[in-house]
Order: structure tokens, then C-alpha cells, then sequence
């Protein structure tokens, strides 16, 4: 891709196979540039979580490719991650970032709040998500348009994350207004995720 394209960001499957999911990410962490990678699991079993991370860290520091965790902002610095990714808003941004401190990622997922993604960044974070950009079977989930994006690079310095049901389209003509693509269970649930993941950044390459 291009140097002005936006980055990659990968959000983990919310449940995966241990002998499994780490070498289908290294596959796609060797073929594409991706910035981070996002531990995403459903469960909120410590155990399980913990050696989650321990296998993607393996994975992605040995390819100097970040690794934050979803929500559990008090395992990151045990677990020897790089950050959290908060999905409440603005609501724990100060929070995570008075226990990570200033060294450590800190995101917010604002989902199609200009006001919340105001908020976040005010209180510290270091990227702000919005989506999802398109239909989903999330119940209420409401559509991060392209006018939150395009308004939010125009106006806003702090990094944006487009993310939630992106499609080839969706990319294609979200490029020019955000920093990353956020992709998940996008490429996860095909059968080889690399070659899925080819073909979703298609029309910006």
C-alpha cells in the first residue's frame, strides 16, 4: 500500500483456537504491514486470557508489531502487553491511563459519537475508533457514517480507526479519512484469512 494509506490494525476473533489462531496470524503479520494487533476474547476467564496473550505476544513482538487487550486494562501491564483498548467510551480513559501510564497504548472505541470521541481524547487516549461501518447482526448497533470520519480528519490530530463489518467498498472509500482499517472476523472467519485479507484491501492498492 501506499505511505499516505491507512495502517492495519487486528482485532483477534472473540473465541480461537490456541493451536491454532497464533500461526494463522503470523502467517498474515509476515504477508501485510500491520501497526497492531488487538486481543479481543470473549471470555472474561483470567486464565485463559493469560495464556492467550502469551502466545500473540510470542507472535507479534517477535515481528516488533504491538499487542493491546480489549477492556482488561489491569492485566496489560502483567501480561507485558503494550496497551488497552477501552469500549466504553471516554469513561475509563483516565483511569487506564493513571495505571499504564504515558508509555502505553491507550484506545477508545466511541462507535458513531463525535462527542464521545472528543471526550476520550481529552482524557488521554491515543486513537479513537468508530464503528461499525456497516450492517451487523449487533442488535441497535448504530452506523459510524462517513461524515464522522470525514469531519474528524479535517478537524481532529488524533489518530482514527475505522472498524465493524468493513467491506472492499467500505475501505475503498473510507481511505482517504482515517488512519486504520480495524479488521476482525473480516478475514478470521474465511478459510485463509491472508488471502481474505488481500483481497478486502484490493481497491486501495
Amino acid at each position: 500500500m501506499s505511505e499516505d494509506a491507512p495502517q492495519l490494525y487486528l482485532i483477534s476473533p472473540p473465541e480461537f483456537d490456541l493451536s491454532v489462531f497464533p500461526d494463522q496470524l503470523a502467517a498474515v503479520l509476515d504477508a501485510e504491514q500491520v501497526a497492531c494487533v488487538r486481543l479481543a476474547l470473549a471470555s472474561h476467564d483470567e486464565d485463559r486470557i493469560s495464556r492467550a496473550a502469551d502466545a500473540l505476544r510470542e507472535v507479534t513482538h517477535a515481528r516488533d508489531v504491538a499487542l493491546v487487550i480489549d477492556t482488561h486494562f489491569v492485566l496489560a501491564e502483567r501480561l507485558g502487553l503494550d496497551g488497552v483498548h477501552l469500549v466504553d467510551g471516554a469513561r475509563s480513559v483516565r483511569k487506564a491511563r493513571k495505571a499504564l501510564g504515558t508509555d502505553a497504548i491507550v484506545g477508545a472505541f466511541c462507535g458513531a459519537s463525535r462527542h464521545e470521541g472528543m471526550n476520550a481524547g481529552e482524557a488521554g487516549a491515543d486513537y479513537i475508533a468508530f464503528g461499525p461501518v456497516g450492517a451487523t447482526a449487533l442488535a441497535g448497533a448504530e452506523l459510524a457514517d462517513d461524515e464522522i470520519f470525514a469531519w474528524w480528519s479535517q478537524m481532529i490530530e488524533l489518530p482514527v480507526v475505522a472498524e465493524g463489518a468493513l467491506t472492499g467498498e467500505a475501505i475503498e472509500r473510507l481511505a482517504p479519512m482515517t488512519d486504520f482499517f480495524g479488521i476482525g472476523t473480516e478475514i478470521w472467519d474465511a478459510k485463509d484469512p491472508k488471502a481474505a485479507l488481500a483481497a478486502l484491501l484490493a481497491p486501495i492498492r
